[in-house]
């Protein structure tokens, strides 16, 4: 198995977060540093990071949460506020987001400490489906939406084709509620594209990640998945 790999199915991080591991020369196989991703392991190689021995892989935890607003998609922060983790009450297991969400963005979050399966989950290459709905200053036309098909600049470069539709209007406050539906993940990206289009976000929600809801959790509440969930990930990017 190549390491980068034996790295993020062991728990130990994220695939892309393992690779940088791995390349900050904090790897060692057998007694030998190890600062190349694709490096072979074997059954009976023993590997360590930062002087620990990884030793088989751990217990895999996943995780849906609804997430509240006021909590960023870390695990921890420098300058004390609070972490999706501080949400995770009586889950012993380090537990990554994939993906993130804005502190002041709710909804839908999923955590895991499968690292392979959370890398191909918001890697482009799968098109995995995040639906969102956010509250915007003004009223789009179709016209305006439109352009969410077309792609739209924002930091330079345009996005891939997105779908948006008006699911409220209320022309008295000139406010309104629209569906947005996209498969790329960069960073504050509906908010981005929304104001592209002269509509400001007040609010927003992720209400659907990779097809899975809340489902009814209350906001700051989570449950685990079930298997045949988990089952339908790893079959959505090819596991």
């Amino acid at each position: 198995m190549r390491l980068v790999k034996y790295l993020a199915r062991a728990g130990v991080a994220s695939r892309r977060n393992a690779e940088l591991i791995i390349r900050q020369c904090r790897v060692q196989i057998n007694g030998v540093l190890s600062d190349l991703p694709h490096t072979d392991v074997g059954e009976k190689d023993v590997v360590t990071v930062d002087g620990k021995i990884i030793t088989g892989f751990e217990k895999k935890y996943y995780i849906i949460l609804n997430k509240p607003s006021g909590f960023i998609s870390t695990v921890s922060d420098t300058h004390n506020r609070p972490t999706v983790a501080d949400l995770l009450n009586g889950v012993k297991a380090r537990l990554y987001p994939v993906g993130r969400l804005d502190a002041d963005t709710k909804g839908v979050l999923l955590m895991t400490n499968d690292g392979e399966l959370a890398y191909r989950l918001t890697h482009p290459r799968y098109q995995i489906k995040k639906i969102y709905h956010a509250w915007v200053n003004s009223v789009p036309g179709e016209r305006l939406l439109k352009q969410f098909e077309r792609g739209l600049i924002i930091d330079g470069g345009k996005t891939a084709p997105a779908s948006a539709r008006l699911l409220i209007a209320r022309n008295d406050k000139n406010i309104a509620l629209i569906e947005i539906i996209l498969t790329e993940g960069r960073k504050r990206q509906v908010k981005k594209m929304c104001l592209a289009i002269g509509c400001p976000v007040k609010s927003l929600s992720r209400i659907s990640f990779a097809g899975l809801t809340a489902g009814g959790l209350p906001e700051g509440s989570f449950r685990h998945l079930h298997k045949e969930e988990v089952e339908y990930l790893y079959r959505m990017v090819k596991l």
